[in-house]
Formats: C-alpha cells, sequence, structure tokens
C-alpha cells in the first residue's frame, strides 16, 4: 500500500511517501514561503525522483487539523484534488496525532503543542508504546497553563513536540514540571508522521472519500468571532 502525505499546518511544508509501511521518499521546506507555492511542486518532484505516479497511489493522507487555517485549506485543497482526480480514499489525519509519531520512539508520555495564538495552544497528549502513540487526551485549544495544572503531580517522563513546544515548556517548567524538548530535526510537524498515522489509519479501514475530506479548526476563525461580535 502506498500513502502519499502532505503537512501544511503551520510553518513547514512537507510530503512523504510510504510504501507498505516503509519510508520512500520525504521532502521539507521551512523557508518562509507560502505552502500553495511549495506543496504541490515539491510532491510532484518526489514522486517523479521516485517514478512513482499518481495513479499508483493507493492513499491520499492530510495532516486536517488544528492549525493554520490558511495552511489546513491549502492542504485539504491539495489532497482533495490529488485524490478526487485519481479516485483514491483519502485520510484525514490529526494535526496533533502525526506530530506524536515523530518521538514515538523515545518510549516517555508525548505532549503535542502548536501555537493557537490568542494566549492558547493547541495541545493533546499521548503515551508511547512500543514505538506507537496512544492517546491519553482529546485534541484541545486551551491555555499552556491550564495543561500544566493538568499534569501538575505526573512524574512520568515527557517530552513536548511541535511549534509550541517553546510556549508549552515555558508554562510547565513555571509550574516545576520537568519535560524535555524533541530533538531539533523533530520537533516541527513533518509529513512522515502523516503517512505513518494514515498507515494505521487505513488499515483499521478509516478513510473517507475525497468529497468528505474537511478540516478540522477545533474552534471558529477569526471572522466567524467577529462576525459574532457584531450581532
Amino acid at each position: 500500500m502506498k500513502i502519499l502525505a502532505l503537512e501544511s499546518s503551520s510553518k513547514a511544508a512537507s510530503a512523504a511517501l510510504l510504501d507498505d509501511g516503509r519510508l520512500a521518499a520525504r521532502t521539507f521546506q521551512a523557508t518562509g514561503l507560502t505552502h500553495s507555492r511549495t506543496l504541490l511542486p515539491m510532491t510532484e518532484a518526489m514522486l517523479a525522483d521516485c517514478e512513482v505516479p499518481l495513479s499508483a497511489v493507493d492513499v491520499f493522507a492530510v495532516a486536517a487539523g488544528p492549525g493554520s487555517f490558511t495552511g489546513l485549506r491549502i492542504g485539504i485543497a491539495a489532497v482533495k484534488g490529488l485524490a478526487w482526480a485519481e479516485e483514491k480514499p483519502c485520510c484525514a489525519v490529526s494535526t496533533l496525532e502525526a506530530m506524536a509519531w515523530n518521538v514515538a520512539h523515545m518510549n516517555m508520555k508525548i505532549i503535542c503543542a502548536m501555537d493557537a495564538r490568542r494566549s492558547q495552544i493547541y495541545c493533546a497528549v499521548f503515551d508511547s508504546a512500543g514505538g506507537i502513540p496512544v492517546r491519553l487526551a482529546p485534541d484541545r485549544a486551551m491555555a499552556a497553563a491550564d495543561l500544566a495544572e493538568e499534569l501538575a503531580g505526573d512524574e512520568s517522563p515527557k517530552v513536548v513536540v511541535g511549534c509550541g513546544a517553546g510556549i508549552c515548556l515555558e508554562a510547565l517548567a513555571a509550574r516545576g514540571i520537568p519535560c524535555t524538548p524533541a530533538p531539533r530535526q523533530l520537533i516541527l510537524e513533518d509529513a512522515v508522521g502523516v503517512a505513518l498515522a494514515a498507515h494505521e489509519m487505513a488499515k483499521a479501514g478509516n478513510t473517507v472519500s475525497a468529497n468528505a475530506l474537511m478540516p478540522v479548526y477545533l474552534r471558529p476563525s477569526q471572522a466567524e468571532r467577529m462576525r459574532a461580535d457584531n450581532k
């Protein structure tokens, strides 16, 4: 089973190709260029280098959220277009769960954190069991201090991954909770994690059609909030 995965939920853009659970190729950019300029050209070049046509891809996967509203829409639109043309199934992967795969080999409690702005983080907590993340808490938008309060008294070793790791580490340190940042090469959101999570989802039959693929924002957009405030 070949899985093509895209990640554009935050500052970095990446694509990965998984072949029967083995990473065949990966491309990654965190240059500050917009994902609308980089994501599809990167993906096309990667597939061309691997000599894998789109028709050979069995499942298309994407980080469906939470994350940057614009970034998520770019990734979702790209995967919709690719999968729709090939009439192939899709996997809508939690961005936070995909991040947990980056450090699942570390055998620690995994705290996944993204900067959600407005004094909040998007976060989820996982445990690592034999290199596979096991969810302990749902994806949420919350204050980092509230997460630190939840984890107070938990003495298990912890690692923080994601673009919000700095915010999370600061809040945990303020409560005297020891925690380790993920290694630099693993700390950012990556399509490899999306592909690995999608592999497990596809094996379990948890796929959707391109038409049904939708982003998961966790909270209303700024435009929606402004509209609600003006009513």
